[in-house]
């Protein structure tokens, strides 16, 4: 990946995290903390890595994405809407009462949902028979689906990881998004389910571990991911929870609050600096 390409990247990055904090801002709820860690992954994978069209969302051949931990929505909603699959500002209706924008994914209601989520450890499961469906059918679309450190203690994903493994789904990744945080604080001391590279190898997965912030790491990881013959891949990204906004970074208390008048007009402010500075060396 030249400069460019990278530094587009970045500036999208920061687009989606931005979009996050407008969002729950206008909710007066929702979950900044682990949308925020997540803006890099998702950035890559809509607009480097999946196979995706946003004017033709159900296109058969498309690659599919699940987010598992469904409550991170808000900066997916965000880069789906960078994307082009609806209009950036219906980000100022999240979580509104008939708005298209929920507070968890729904695939019936929002161009670009491939599956309904929020339930910790069932997106997961619903990736793999995805990717099931793609092998049976001959079919050469790849499957994505990001999760939590902590819902890795949901007994469910390590079901799911049983039968891609049996199943030899090469066609899934799992991205698994390591910001240390969970609800009710560090994942280390509420789960401890370290080491989760030696449990998903023994599960039968390609292991790969990234800084999930760093977009030349994300690359070979996700280009790796595909010549995993046979495997599932799961690629193990640390990130910083609130990644980008100074007073939420690494605070487990951002994990579902929004911020309010004075909170938004700080993150929004950094968030802008940081773009400015991006732009600026365009």
């Amino acid at each position: 990946m030249n400069n460019a390409e990278k530094l587009q990247l970045q500036i999208l990055a920061c687009k989606s995290r931005m979009g996050a904090i407008i969002g729950t801002y206008n909710a007066k709820s929702g979950h900044p903390g682990g949308s925020l860690s997540a803006a890099d992954i998702y950035t890559y994978l809509y607009f480097k890595e999946m196979n995706v069209d946003a004017s033709n969302p159900k296109m058969p051949q498309r690659d599919r994405f699940v987010l598992s931990k469904g409550h991170c929505c808000p900066s997916l909603y965000a880069t789906l809407a960078l994307k082009g699959y609806f209009s950036f500002d219906e980000l100022n209706t999240l979580r509104h009462v008939g708005a298209m924008l929920q507070g968890h994914p729904d695939m019936k209601g929002t161009p670009g949902i491939d599956m309904s989520s929020g339930s910790l450890g069932q997106g997961v499961s619903a990736a793999c028979g995805m990717a099931l469906a793609g092998k049976l059918d001959n079919s050469n679309y790849r499957v994505y689906t990001l999760l939590g450190d902590g819902e890795c203690e949901e007994g469910q994903v390590w079901e799911a990881a049983m039968f891609a493994a049996h199943h030899k789904l090469d066609n899934v990744c799992f991205i698994v998004d390591c910001n240390g945080l969970q609800i009710d604080g560090p994942v280390a001391e509420i789960g401890g389910i370290e080491p989760l590279d030696e449990k998903f190898a023994s599960f039968g997965f390609n292991v790969i571990k990234i800084d999930g912030h760093d977009f030349d790491q994300i690359a070979a990881a996700f280009a790796k991911a595909k010549t995993a013959d046979g495997k599932p891949t799961v690629i193990i990204a640390s990130t910083i929870k609130g990644k980008g906004v100074s007073f939420m970074e690494n605070q487990v208390g951002w994990h579902g609050t929004a911020p309010n008048k004075e909170q938004y007009e700080q993150a929004m402010s950094e968030l802008e600096a940081q773009l400015k500075k991006l732009e600026g060396e365009q």
